[in-house]
């Protein structure tokens, strides 16, 4: 499978039908497609060869949508960068990369100046922006505008659609190698549970775009041909409204977020009636905040994922069923893409109940990280792969993850979890 896969079944089927809807601006399937063909053909006008890394730096939009679709259908590969980073951080990251085309937008093009200076590889720049661009930075709308569609190169299957990094523990962040594939087998093995990815699915992006967690939600939207309400980033009053004024099914949050808007003091002045299915992960949700939660959007189950960028994202899922089971403290079972074990040190699978590494292997599991054998080798041993986190499956193979290795503290002798420490002390009543 190809990333601009679900686009192309979209305009066959429904051309005309809304597709991103990003302020006061909608467009259709067939719009974006011309658009997206447009957009790479002014990549590759520019230089971008085969399996060259475009990056973007950016908050949401419809652009960055239009970006995830152009780089793929230009035969490229993606390289969203997480704007939570420092400026050196993010030239690290191009520098790592390869990147000589960034995109960027009107909130991180002060940033410019240092990136250019940090990487002089850097030789193009165009700004995704509605403002003034910023010197020497071409225009997104006028390369549109002002360039032939070509042909999609379909770029698919094995072939890499993107370096996507992550900042583990310690050091420099590292770019995880994901193909067409790791990610096609994470998207539909998600939409093969029935928890996401309903057909006609009117889907929020207020999560950041460039995370793993919010592209597998985008992901699975185009393969099924649905409808993408993007807002810049998370503001309660904004998800709100355009919860009410765009009729949205499906939403991917974290568990802060929905407790921020179960809080909000108008979030009972808004029909929230049409929100069907609420995505959360990050963290376990408490019963108080779900209860509040069910109560707010009550037509909406909630389905909790777990994985890291190096799973594209997903291992596990707990279902709503398994919600309203009492399972809350659990981060489901496994995927219907993912084989999920708990090992010892010697990657022997250790007895129910008994705390060891989650490995994870599947079609979804990365090929490995950019330019560093050593540490992909050590991930990938035995072909699992080795997530650096602690837990244990229960009798029914439910997953509890208790926490990050290495935070593990040893206190007379015994393992203490720091994830327990955090659960006790949420759980008094002055926290």
């Amino acid at each position: 499978m190809y990333l601009t896969q679900g686009l192309h079944r979209a305009v066959q089927q429904q051309p005309d039908a809304v597709m991103t809807i990003f302020g006061a601006r909608p467009r259709t399937f067939r719009e974006v497609a011309d658009r997206v063909a447009r957009l790479a053909g002014a990549l590759r006008s520019l230089g971008v060869g085969d399996g060259d890394r475009v990056a973007m730096l950016a908050l949401n939009s419809d652009r960055y949508s239009e970006y995830l679709l152009a780089v793929p259908w230009a035969n490229a590969a993606l390289n969203p960068v997480n704007f939570r980073w420092s400026p050196a951080e993010i030239a690290y990251c191009l520098r790592d990369s390869g990147t000589r085309t960034l995109l960027v937008d009107d909130t991180f093009a002060p940033v410019l100046p240092a990136l250019r200076a940090a990487v002089p590889e850097l030789t193009t720049v165009i700004h995704a922006g509605d403002g003034p661009g910023p010197d020497g930075a071409l225009s997104f709308e006028e390369l549109i505008a002002g360039t032939a569609p070509i042909p999609d190169r379909h770029r698919g299957g094995d072939e890499l659609a993107g370096l996507f990094y992550t900042g583990g523990t310690t050091g420099f962040p590292k770019g995880v190698m994901l193909s067409h594939a790791n990610l096609a087998v994470s998207w539909l093995g998600s939409a093969a549970s029935g928890t996401m990815g309903k057909p006609g699915a009117r889907t929020l992006h207020v999560a950041p775009m460039f995370h793993l967690a919010d592209l597998t939600f985008w992901g699975i939207t185009v393969l099924m041909g649905g409808s993408h309400v993007i807002l810049p980033a998370f503001d309660p009053q904004a998800v709100l409204t355009a919860i009410a004024e765009h009729q949205v099914t499906e939403a991917l949050l974290v568990p802060t977020m929905i407790q921020l808007l179960v809080d909000h003091p108008q979030v009972t002045e808004h029909d929230l009636t049409s929100l069907q299915s609420v995505a959360y992960g990050a963290s376990p949700i408490t019963q108080a905040v779900l209860e509040r939660a069910m109560k707010a959007f009550p037509g909406a189950s909630f389905t909790q994922a777990y994985g890291m960028t190096e799973l594209a994202p997903v291992a596990t899922l707990l279902s709503p069923a398994d919600h309203a089971a009492g399972k809350l403290r659990s981060a489901g079972r496994a995927a219907p893409h993912a084989e999920v074990r708990v090992v010892d040190a010697d990657d022997a699978e250790v007895p129910r109940g008994v705390v060891g590494e989650i490995v994870c292997r599947g079609g979804h599991v990365m090929q490995g990280y950019w330019n560093k054998p050593e540490e992909t080798a050590a991930a990938l041993r035995g072909g699992w792969m080795h997530t650096g986190d602690g837990g244990y499956l229960d009798d029914d193979g439910y997953l509890f993850v208790v926490d990050r290795l290495k935070d593990m503290i040893i206190s007379g002798g015994e393992n203490v979890y720091s994830a327990e420490v955090e659960n006790a002390v949420c759980s008094h009543p002055a926290v």
